[in-house]
């Protein structure tokens, strides 16, 4: 559907836009730390997006883009990190955690419209 394909397209620009973070990192700050951390959890979240959408069940689906939810929060956590440690400055930090933001509010809205379709569905 509409929502999932908006949030797939989104996610795969954010974790482009996170491994060229990362190479940033690596070559200008000499950070290996926290980057590391910050593209693993960043391209985990397009991954498990691109995995619920082929999931089996809806359970599935709430499960994958849950875990999605997860890395999107971690991701901020570690953009957050990389700020306070003045591996970022504040324009860079504004621009990626905005973006991680708005990618976070998305995944949290289909989290929850999906869980209450599945208890509108089973009556509870």
């Amino acid at each position: 559907d509409k929502e999932n394909n908006i949030v797939a397209e989104k996610s795969k620009l954010f974790a482009i836009r996170i491994v060229n973070l990362y190479k940033y990192l690596l070559k200008e700050k000499k950070e290996y730390l926290l980057s590391k951390q910050l593209v693993r959890s960043g391209t985990s979240i397009g991954a498990n997006i691109a995995e619920a959408i082929c999931a089996i069940s809806k359970k599935d689906f709430i499960a994958k883009m849950y875990i999605a939810y997860k890395e999107c929060s971690e991701s901020l956590y570690w953009i957050e990190l990389l700020y306070a440690t003045e591996y970022l400055d504040e324009r860079e930090y504004l621009s990626i955690w905005e973006q991680c933001k708005e990618l976070h509010k998305i995944l949290s809205s289909i989290t929850k419209s999906s869980e209450e379709r599945i208890e509108t569905l089973s009556g509870k």
